[in-house]
C-alpha cells in the first residue's frame, strides 16, 4: 500500500534547511518534498496533530509534532546505523474515530513490515488507534501506558483521551493478554478502578514505586509489545507543556530511563508518545524533555539483542525446587546483558509454558522458598 496517502509533507521552512550533519536532523530523511522510502528504514517517526479527543481545544495550535521534531533534530546522533525516516504527519480523519481507523491501517503495516513506529501525539485517546493496529495480528498482545492516572472515567460527556482505557479493555475480539500501569499517584486515581486492575490480574505501579524500584520496572516494559506513554506522568516541573499543572511526577531523567528500557525491548513494536500541548510550553522545556525521550528510545532500540534462544551458549539455567512441591521453577539469565526470565507452567496444563521478562529479585525470592508475584499473576492469566 502507498502510505503517502496518509501523510502531509513537514513545513519546508522549519524542516527544509540542511542541519549539521552528526545531528539527528542531518542524519534522517523527512518528508518535505517526496515521501522517503520507509522500506529501508528500522525506525519511522509519525506526527499525530489530533486533538479532538481532548479537552480545552479552543487555543490549540496543532503544532505538537513538530515542536518536538525540532527539539529532536537539534540533539547530537547516537551509536548505531540510526536508520530512521520521519513520514511526517498523519492527515486527520473527517471524524475522530476515522483518525483511529487511519492510525489503525497504518500501524498494521509498519508493524507487518517489521518496521518500529514513534508516534508524536496528539490526546492520549489516539492510544486506542494504536491498539486496533495489532487486531489483525494472530496472537495475544501486552500494552503498557505509563500515565498520572488511568483513563477509565465513566462520567457521561468526558472527553475520549480520559475513558479510553475502557474501549480497549471491552475490545471485541479481546486480545489483549497483559495490561500494565507505571506512574499512577493515587490521589489522582479512583480506587474502585485500582480494585478492579486487580481483580484482572493487572500491574499497578505508584509512580513512588518506580522511582524507588527502577529496575524492577525494566522486566515490566521488556514483556510489552506496544506502550503508550502520556506527558502528565511527567512533573511539571520538566514538561509544563500538558493540561494538568502537576508538581508531582516522574523526572526528565526517570522517563528517559523507562525509554530506554523500552528501545532495548526486542518485543516492543510501536511506542507512543501522547498528551504534549505546545501552547503551554514555556521555551519549548516540554518539546525538548520529550524529544531526548525520543532520542533514547532509538538509542536504545540499537542495543537490542535479536532473537532469544534459551537453549544456547548465551543463556545460565537456574532452577528452584519448592519442598512442598516436586515441581522446580525455572530461571534464565543472559550472560551479556545479565537480564532474567521465568518459565511460567500452566498448572492446568491447557497451554504451553510461557518464559516471560523478570528480575533477579524474582529469582531471590524463589530460591527463599517464596513464589514470586509475577508467576502468580502469569499463571492468573492462562
Amino acid at each position: 500500500m502507498n502510505l503517502s496517502i496518509f501523510f502531509e509533507p513537514l513545513p519546508e521552512e522549519l524542516f527544509g534547511q540542511a542541519d549539521a550533519p552528526k545531528t539527528v536532523g542531518g542524519y534522517l530523511a523527512p518528508f518535505i518534498h517526496s515521501f522517503p522510502d520507509w522500506r529501508s528504514a528500522e525506525v519511522v517517526l509519525l506526527g499525530l496533530p489530533e486533538y479532538r479527543g481532548s479537552t480545552n481545544t479552543t487555543d490549540l495550535t496543532y503544532q505538537g509534532p513538530n515542536r518536538i521534531r525540532q527539539e529532536l533534530y537539534r540533539l547530537m546522533k547516537g551509536t548505531g546505523s540510526w536508520l530512521v525516516m520521519d513520514l511526517g504527519n498523519l492527515l486527520p480523519g473527517i471524524h475522530l474515530e476515522d483518525t483511529y481507523l487511519r492510525l489503525k491501517e497504518v500501524i498494521e503495516i509498519l508493524v507487518d513490515a517489521g518496521k518500529f513506529p514513534i508516534l508524536l501525539g496528539g490526546s492520549h485517546d489516539l492510544t486506542y488507534g494504536q491498539f486496533l493496529g495489532y487486531e489483525h495480528l494472530s496472537k495475544t498482545v501486552n500494552l503498557v501506558v505509563i500515565d498520572s492516572q488511568p483513563d477509565m472515567a465513566d462520567v457521561a460527556d468526558t472527553a475520549p483521551e480520559h475513558h479510553h482505557l475502557h474501549r480497549i479493555l471491552l475490545h471485541d475480539p479481546n486480545y489483549l493478554f497483559g495490561f500494565s500501569h507505571i506512574g499512577h499517584q493515587t490521589y489522582l486515581t479512583d480506587a474502585s478502578t485500582l480494585a478492579a486492575f486487580e481483580k484482572l490480574h493487572f500491574e499497578l505501579y505508584r509512580v513512588g514505586q518506580v522511582r524507588q524500584q527502577m529496575q524492577e520496572m525494566e522486566p515490566i516494559i521488556r514483556q510489552a509489545d506496544l506502550i503508550s506513554f502520556d506527558v502528565s506522568a511527567l512533573r511539571h516541573h520538566d514538561a509544563p507543556g500538558q493540561q494538568q499543572a502537576n508538581p508531582f511526577g516522574l523526572t526528565g531523567e526517570e522517563a528517559c530511563q523507562l525509554c530506554w528500557y523500552a528501545g532495548q525491548n526486542d518485543q516492543l513494536s510501536s511506542l507512543g508518545f501522547y498528551g504534549y500541548r505546545p501552547e503551554l510550553d514555556h521555551r519549548s522545556l516540554t518539546a525538548t524533555t520529550l524529544a531526548t525521550m525520543v532520542w533514547y528510545s532509538i538509542e536504545g532500540f540499537y542495543q537490542r539483542q535479536g532473537t532469544l534462544d534459551f537453549h544456547s551458549n548465551q543463556f545460565l539455567k537456574f532452577s528452584v525446587g519448592f519442598h512442598d512441591n516436586p515441581n522446580k521453577m525455572a530461571f534464565y539469565k543472559n550472560r551479556l546483558t545479565e537480564k532474567w526470565w521465568m518459565q511460567v507452567d500452566d498448572l492446568s496444563g491447557r497451554h504451553a509454558p510461557l518464559i516471560v521478562p523478570c528480575s533477579y529479585q524474582d529469582y531471590l525470592t524463589a530460591a527463599d522458598g517464596e513464589v514470586p508475584n509475577r508467576w502468580i499473576l502469569m499463571q492468573a492469566r492462562f
